[in-house]
Order: C-alpha cells, then structure tokens, then sequence
C-alpha cells in the first residue's frame, strides 16, 4: 500500500526549495492494453467504480450469488462469509469488494499480499477491524507462509494468537477479534494452499465481459467523465477492449484526449477507430506486441510448433511477461495454441495478419 507523506522538501542549499520534476510522458502503445492500473488514473478510476450492484455491469451469476448471501447474512444478523474471488486482472475484483461493503453497510480495508510482510502488519490490521467490517486483500497467493498460518484462527475463530517470549519461557496468547469477512482476490488460484483455499466459504470466478457490456460500461464512465460518446463509438472501444472493463476504461480515456485535441469532442465510430489505430490497438483488441509475436512464429518459425524461450529471444520480451500478460489473450481467442513441442499459430492468426496458412497448416487446422 502506497504511502503518501505530506513533509515539505528540504531547501537547496541556494535557499531556493526543492522542485519536484515530473516529466509528461506520452501513454505507451505497447502498454495501453494492460490491465494493471494506471497511478496517474487512480483518483479517475475510483470515480467511475460502481457503488451498488444495481450500477454494476455484468457478470449476472456471481452478483445473484452474492445478492443471496447477502441477504441471507442480513437476516440473520451475522457477518457475511469468507469470499475467494479469482480471475484474470480488470476484472473487477476490488470494485466487488468495495460493493459488497456498501451493501453490508460496513467499512472496508484494502491491502496487498506483498505488503503483509511481517506477522504484524496483518495482525495491526485485524485488530483494528470493527464488527462485520471487509478486509480486502490484493494478490492473496502471495502471502507470505508465516502471514498465512496467522490467518487460520483469524478465519476461523476470530482470534489471534500471538507468541511471546522465547525459548522455554515461551507462551501464545489469544487476542478475540471482531468478527469480519475476508475477500481475497486472486489471478492464480492454483497458487493458494489448500489449507487457506478451503477457509473460504465463497469461492466465485469472474468472467471475461462480452462486447455489449462493456458497451455498456463505456457508456456509463463516458457519462460520469462528462465525455460525449455515441452508442457505436462505445462499441468500436468495447471490441477493441480484451473483454476487460479496466481495459475499456482506459481506452476510453485516450479516445477521449484524441477526440479533444483533433476533432470536436463528440467520440463516434469513426473518431474511436481513428484513435485506437494511432494508439496500434486492431479491431481484435491485439496491440504492437501481440502482432509482433504471432508474425515472428509465422515468419521466422513457419507457424511454429517454437519453445517459449526461443520467442522470448526473438522478440525481446522477458518469458513471464509473454506467459501470463500476451499468450492467455491470443489463446483465448484462438490465435495460439500450446502443444507438448512448443507454441503454434493457428489458421485463424495467419488470416488476420494476412499471411496465407501453408498447406501443412491447412491440413491439421
């Protein structure tokens, strides 16, 4: 969790302050498609979140789940269960957490894994959590063992144990909690042990949104940054968005600037796609990058079968990056497919890049 301190800078020794000198960079085009947000669009993205379900767009099934135990905890006047949300980031993951607060009618705290370094970073949060309240955590696989193993009886009993002393004069004292609920969100929800996994109650998947919802997110964020925007215009950024709401916001912004400064303001089909090309983001959502791997393995690997380190090498991205941010897209699409001897493009991939599939292509696609 960012800290964000208000100490004034020290003066130079000329007497004049310390500046500080924040350069205006250009938005990336081989980075506008990713889903991790942006730290300059922080306060705008909190802006355009739904606060309720009833403003929440899409994903149908998981909100009828959680509307039951809602209501179901309400009624009983008990807190709601441990909930374990997992999927790919943009999702919406945070927004359900912030959501699921408003309609408990309590607070919520939001934190990271990573930032739970210590046993007493989480047990100086559970400590101060009131009854019914939401904890929030980011990333959740990447608990630390030692911050996991505190938060079995934090989870189950609504206590923490704490040792003190060492050696023979060692003891564990239990602190009582106030009872709370647990979110944990996830992209990786093999990487959870199965101790921590199973303490969940809820465990729901969220999906990847289809073009008229997103259409529809577009429209409402367009509304709420006061940006004209047509029904066509949000579709065309709705297409181009990866199913990712994240994703879909963001562009909406950057067609927003473009409309600004190029044309009247009014974002139209025409005006969307105009700017989504300037930016290299296709029609199928694929920017530079993903281009640029599919045309290495057709062109220098005639379509594949080719080993991950082999395109990581030809392309200059690091293996993790091409693992988990650019293949899950390209294979959910059906432009990529793994097989036991390495990666492959499909037909698919080679029409929209405008290659001609060789005849052995042909035969097994």
């Amino acid at each position: 969790m960012a800290i964000i301190s208000s100490k004034k800078q020290p003066p130079e020794p000329n007497g004049q302050p310390k500046q500080r000198r924040e350069s205006a960079k250009a938005p990336s085009k081989e980075n506008i498609l990713q889903p991790e947000a942006a730290v300059d669009e922080g306060k705008q993205e909190e802006s355009i979140r739904p606060q309720r379900f009833a403003d929440y767009i899409g994903q149908k099934d998981l909100k009828d789940v959680l509307d039951i135990a809602i209501k179901a905890a309400k009624s009983r006047g008990e807190v709601l269960d441990h909930l374990l949300l997992y999927g790919p980031p943009g999702l919406g993951k945070t927004t359900m957490a912030m959501i699921l607060a408003s309609e408990m009618g309590v607070n919520y705290k939001i934190t990271s894994a990573p930032a739970l370094e210590r046993p007493r970073d989480i047990a100086g949060l559970l400590v101060n959590l009131k009854p019914g309240d939401i904890l929030f955590v980011d990333e959740i696989h990447r608990l630390s063992r030692m911050t996991e193993e505190i938060l079995y009886p934090a989870m189950e009993d609504y206590r923490l144990d704490i040792t003190i002393g060492k050696g023979s004069s060692t003891r564990i004292r239990s602190v009582p909690l106030a009872k709370f609920t647990l979110v944990g969100a996830t992209t990786r929800v093999g990487a959870l042990t199965s101790p921590l996994r199973d303490r969940f109650g809820l465990v729901q998947k969220l999906r990847f949104y289809e073009v008229d919802e997103l259409s529809k997110i577009v429209l409402r964020s367009a509304q709420l940054l006061q940006t004209p925007v047509t029904e066509d215009g949000a579709t065309e950024i709705a297409r181009r968005s990866r199913g990712t709401p994240r994703i879909a916001n963001r562009l909406l912004k950057r067609v927003r600037d473009y409309a600004e400064v190029k044309l009247s303001g009014e974002i139209t089909e025409s005006v969307a796609s105009e700017a989504l090309q300037l930016f290299q983001v296709d029609p199928c959502g694929l920017d530079w990058t993903d281009r640029r791997m599919l045309s290495v393995i057709i062109e220098q690997f005639n379509g594949g079968p080719v080993g991950l380190e082999t395109i990581a090498a030809a392309t200059g991205e690091d293996t993790q990056t091409i693992e988990e941010v650019y293949e899950p897209y390209l294979m959910q699409i059906g432009y990529l497919s793994r097989t036991p001897r390495g990666r492959v493009a499909t037909k698919a991939a080679y029409k929209h890049l405008g290659f001609k599939p060789p005849n052995e292509q042909l035969s097994l696609l």
